[in-house]
């Protein structure tokens, strides 16, 4: 069994949808600084469980 998942964003810069791995033990209620896979802009993405599932907030890094 894996402990991570594969889930997707917006990038929003380009807009453009970005695959990212979630370990669902490690990674919730982090945030990490990850880069566009088209525009390579830096991404800050904090990951949070809402009670109803996984919630992914992706803004700019000079927001």
């Amino acid at each position: 069994m894996s402990l991570s998942r594969a889930e997707s964003f917006e990038c929003p810069y380009c807009m453009t949808v970005n695959d990212i791995e979630i370990d669902e033990v490690n990674d919730i209620g982090q945030q990490q600084i990850v880069d566009c896979q088209i525009c390579c802009s830096p991404i800050e993405v904090t990951l949070l469980d809402n009670g109803f599932g996984l919630e992914i907030i992706a803004k700019r890094d000079d927001e």
